[in-house]
């Protein structure tokens, strides 16, 4: 938890950090970069909400990637006590 991760300017996103892993998700924060935001494919009931000042929350658990901005993979790989893989990567 808390760690961050810079990724391409291309996916509309500023650094995600990590803000929680449970047991069944992790839930993360990112500032936008670009005028809009959508998410598709998060497993395990995840979602998105605002977070107010042009940032998002999303909340993802293991399973298939996500789609975000129709430009970026994200797939929780694997949720370990107080870690968890993340898998991140040009959406095809």
């Amino acid at each position: 938890m808390g760690d961050v991760l810079a990724v391409p300017e291309a996916y509309g996103l500023g650094p995600i950090e990590v803000t929680a892993i449970t047991r069944d998700s992790v839930e993360m924060v990112a500032p936008l970069t670009g005028s809009g935001f959508g998410v598709a494919g998060c497993s395990g009931g995840g979602g998105t909400s605002s977070n107010g000042g042009g940032g998002i929350t999303v909340k993802c658990g293991v399973g298939p990637a996500a789609t975000i901005n129709d430009a970026m993979s994200l797939k929780v790989a694997e949720i370990r006590k107080t870690t968890a893989v993340l898998r991140i990567e040009p959406a095809e």
